[in-house]
Formats: C-alpha cells, sequence, structure tokens
C-alpha cells in the first residue's frame, strides 16, 4: 500500500514540475544563439502578404526593430492587442514597429475573415500596426516566416507569442504569450536593440 502512495505522490509531483515549466515556457524570454554555423537570411529578405491579400516585401521594415507576434481575437489574451498597439505608437518615431500574423492554429481561436479581423481590431482596439495574412504558426505546415523565425528559437506555443527582430532583420529573442507587452524585460531588450541601430 505505502508503495501505491509513494508511486502516486511522484507522479503528481512530476505532473506538477512539468505544468510548472510549461507555464514558465508561456511566460519566459528565450535568445537566439550569438552565433551560428551558417547566417540566417534576414527576415526582412521574405516576402509575405497583407491581410487583404496584396503582395507585401518586409524589406520595407529594414533598419527597423520589429515584434513579430501571432494574433487571435478570441483567446484570453486578446487584450494584449491594446498594450502592443500603445506600444507601436510610443516607440514608433524611434525606429519599432510590431507586426502582427493572425493564426489560428491554437483552438481555432482566429477563425475569422481577413474583413472581419480587420474590423475587430481597429473597432475593438484602434490597431494601426501592420497586420498581414492568416498564417500557420507551428508544425509542418507553418508559414515561411515562421519557419526564420523558429530555425534557432521555439516554435509558438499560444497565440501572442512574441519574436523581437533587430533592425538588420536578425531574430534575436522569443517571449512567451503570457509576457505583456508593457514587461520590463521586454522593453528593455527593445531599448538594447534601438541602441544598436544605425
Amino acid at each position: 500500500m505505502k508503495i501505491l502512495y509513494i508511486g502516486l505522490i511522484i507522479a503528481a509531483l512530476a505532473v506538477i514540475v512539468g505544468f510548472l515549466a510549461f507555464r514558465a515556457r508561456l511566460g519566459g524570454v528565450q535568445a537566439a544563439p550569438e552565433a551560428a554555423d551558417a547566417p540566417l537570411p534576414s527576415v526582412y529578405s521574405l516576402q509575405t502578404r497583407t491581410l487583404e491579400g496584396e503582395p507585401a516585401d518586409l524589406g520595407r521594415y529594414t533598419g527597423r526593430v520589429s515584434l513579430i507576434v501571432n494574433l487571435a481575437s478570441k483567446c484570453g489574451l486578446t487584450p494584449q492587442y491594446a498594450g502592443l498597439e500603445a506600444l507601436h505608437r510610443e516607440l514608433f518615431g524611434r525606429g519599432f514597429t510590431v507586426l502582427g500574423f493572425p493564426s489560428n492554429d491554437f483552438m481555432g481561436q482566429e477563425p475569422g475573415t481577413p474583413e472581419e479581423i480587420r474590423t475587430f481590431c481597429s473597432t475593438t482596439y484602434g490597431v494601426t500596426f501592420p497586420i498581414f495574412q492568416k498564417v500557420s504558426v507551428k508544425g509542418e505546415s507553418k508559414d515561411e516566416i515562421y519557419r526564420l523565425l523558429t530555425a534557432q528559437l521555439d516554435e509558438p506555443d499560444w497565440n501572442f507569442t512574441k519574436y523581437l527582430v533587430d533592425a538588420s532583420g536578425r531574430v534575436r529573442y522569443r517571449f512567451g504569450p503570457r509576457t505583456p507587452p508593457d514587461d520590463a524585460g521586454l522593453r528593455a531588450r527593445i531599448e538594447e536593440l534601438l541602441a544598436e541601430s544605425p
């Protein structure tokens, strides 16, 4: 009987440790390695499409520090739209921008059409930062942009995972979904990259 109780306690502890590790990952920061065996392409060398389906060249953001975020309108973290917009407006003049990519990968929390997404973002949160086409951000079908973002960092594990890209288009940091846009650590790294910008 004692062996059974000990086994149950060990199993419960393993579940708790696993859960705490998962929660830490949702809110933690991950830095890209300083040097890679072979340099990765710049994020700003890639092409995508606007939310309305028009071709979009990410090269137009060369020289800017960008925070790339997978968005969803029916998620518990959706209020982060407000913080992302505030951050974008505050730092835009200093060479920073938020780039949003809606995704329906997590529990179907972005089911909307482009028109519905645009209306929701503009009327609910007054979003002015660029929002691009809906993409897959994980697994075998993930978009080319997310393939590059996750070449050295973990792929998103929920909506509102954030990737910080420097002015040359190099992916530098990943922040978990629960890291709010006004987080002091996120802000410090944005400032660090802005200071490095030419």
